[in-house]
Order: structure tokens, then C-alpha cells, then sequence
């Protein structure tokens, strides 16, 4: 019987693991296949205080890892396969094992999606990215591409105007979905200009991104384009597949919380970008995890003294 369970080892997942085991309770970390959450496709990380001259987004993630394993974190590098959270205690599966616990802390983060075209995963972090706020500070004075509609990408290529000499927005469709507000503040913007009916087919470049292959919907015509930088901003999915039907989700698939670390059930805590449609940053994860990890040992603090009292004297 674990006292706590991990699921997810990203900022919010690693940091609960930290306070959880510097708590004395030992907790199990089911870290997946390939740890770290999405840092560990990030290359330079300049935001995470504590970093003066920045850090690779993979060894932020090391250094994380370390410091739950010093103070008595388990990590497991498995997928988990299904849960049972509605009944108690906590039955959490793995393709080769079941475990059983007090507490859960839900921690699997959120996938942003990617175009899957050629070029893209070769050039992630060379030019290809999915976080203005992570990544756009390196593309100073540079020609920065963002693909998208939403009020999502408006946001993040009004953000980019900052740094690049010239943000050009694509979209598949000749009108945006983004809010008008948003839809304003784009199209007034001096350093932004659209491409509409078009989508990208290909990433160019050898060690960084050289140019798009675009592609018009209406003609067909296909043709390069030059770009340094290029922002996918065509949304997230939330990794809640296998909570479905026991934990509350909104319409994105979202774990609702109404403080940000409780959920539904009792003994189950939520953590970072699984959570938060909002921030989606390694700090306010990292946060995140904090909370539920001192929430979880509150609860099993009140847990384990109701025990106590039903004891025979």
C-alpha cells in the first residue's frame, strides 16, 4: 500500500514528488515511457528563476529528477494503463504491475499538438516550436511564422511582435476564430501580416528551420516561403484518456478542479497542465505540484488520525 502515487513526471509532477518525499511519505512515481513532460523537447529554458544564463530544457528535468530521488522518491519509467479511483484504496495499473494507494496525484500534463509533417520533429527547438513565451526571445530581428486561428495564436503572435522584425499569421480558412478584440489587435498590428486558405506541408532547413513549404487550398499551388521561426498554435490536448468517466473533465477533456489541486474524488489531487488552460508554464507547474503535494499530506494526515480514533483502546 503506497501512502502517495505520482502520475506524470513533468514540472508539476516531479515537484509534488520532491515535497511528498521531503514529507517522509515515500511517494511512487509512474514517470511514462519518456520523462519530463514537455521540457524535454525544449532547448534553452531563459525563464525558470534560479537559471541566470538559461538551461537545456532536458537538464532543468535531470535536475529535477535528482532532487525527488535524494530525498526518497521512487521513479518508474512506465506508461500507466488504466486507473480506479472511484473505490478505495486507489488502484493505479501499469502494462506489468498494480499498485495501490492512499492518494493519487495526477500530473500527465497536456500534449500540444504538432502539424506532423516533414521536417517538424527534426527541427523541433531549431526553429520549430509551440511556446512564444518559452522560445521567443531567440528569434530577435528574425522573420517568425505562427500557425493558427484561435485566440491562442493571436495571443502568442502579438507576443512575438516583440522580438521578431516580422510575424506572418497562417490559416487554413480566410477568416480567424480568434475573438474580435483579438482579431483587431492582430490585424492592426504593423509587424503582422496574414496568409490565409493555406497550410504548411513542410519544414525546411538542415540545422535550423530555412523556409516553409505552403500550400494555397483554393489553387493548389504550392511554393517556399522563408522563415527563421515558425509557432504551431493550434491547441493542446490534455493527456485524461484513461480518467474518463471517473474524474470530471470539461469539454477540452480538462480535469475540473475548483481550487486547482482538488478533483471529485476523494484522495485524488491534480497537478499542472492537465489542469491549467491558461499558463502552461514550467513555474506555475511546478507550483502546482507543491500544493498537491501538501494537500495530499493533509489529507492523509486527517486520514490516518480518523484510523487512530476507531481503534480500540
Amino acid at each position: 500500500m503506497e501512502r502517495v502515487i505520482v502520475i506524470g513526471s513533468g514540472p508539476a509532477g516531479l515537484t509534488a514528488a520532491i515535497y511528498a518525499a521531503r514529507a517522509n511519505l515515500k511517494p511512487l512515481v509512474l514517470a511514462g515511457g519518456l520523462y519530463g513532460g514537455q521540457l524535454m523537447l525544449t532547448t534553452e529554458v531563459e525563464n525558470y528563476p534560479g537559471f541566470p544564463e538559461g538551461i537545456q530544457g532536458p537538464d532543468l528535468m535531470i535536475r529535477f529528477r535528482e532532487q525527488a530521488e535524494r530525498f526518497g522518491a521512487r521513479i518508474e519509467n512506465v506508461d500507466v494503463t488504466s486507473v480506479e479511483l472511484t473505490n478505495k484504496p486507489l488502484t493505479v495499473r501499469t502494462p506489468d504491475a498494480e499498485y495501490q494507494s492512499k492518494t493519487v496525484i495526477v500530473a500527465t500534463g497536456a500534449s500540444a499538438r504538432w502539424l506532423d509533417i516533414p521536417g517538424e520533429e527534426r527541427l523541433r527547438g531549431r526553429g520549430v516550436s509551440t511556446c512564444a513565451t518559452c522560445d521567443g526571445a531567440f528569434f530577435r530581428e528574425k522573420h517568425i511564422v505562427v500557425v493558427g486561428g484561435g485566440d491562442s495564436a493571436m495571443e502568442e503572435a502579438l507576443f512575438l511582435t516583440r522580438f521578431g522584425k516580422r510575424v506572418t499569421v497562417i490559416h487554413r480558412r480566410d477568416s480567424l476564430r480568434a475573438s474580435k478584440i483579438m482579431v483587431d489587435r492582430a490585424k492592426s498590428h504593423e509587424k503582422m501580416d496574414f496568409i490565409w486558405n493555406t497550410v504548411v506541408d513542410e519544414m525546411i532547413g538542415d540545422t535550423h528551420l530555412r523556409a516553409l513549404r505552403l500550400r494555397n487550398l483554393l489553387d493548389g499551388s504550392s511554393y517556399e516561403f522563408e522563415a527563421d521561426a515558425i509557432f504551431i498554435a493550434i491547441g493542446h490536448t490534455p493527456n485524461t484518456d484513461i480518467f474518463k468517466g471517473q474524474l470530471n473533465l470539461d469539454a477540452a477533456g480538462y480535469i475540473v478542479s475548483p481550487d486547482g489541486c482538488a478533483t471529485n474524488l476523494d484522495g485524488v489531487f491534480v497537478a499542472g497542465d492537465v489542469n491549467d488552460i491558461r499558463y502552461k508554464q514550467a513555474i506555475t507547474a511546478a507550483g502546482a505540484g507543491c500544493r498537491a503535494a501538501m494537500d495530499a499530506e493533509k489529507y492523509l494526515e486527517a486520514l490516518e488520525f480518523a484510523v487512530k480514533l476507531e481503534q480500540p483502546a
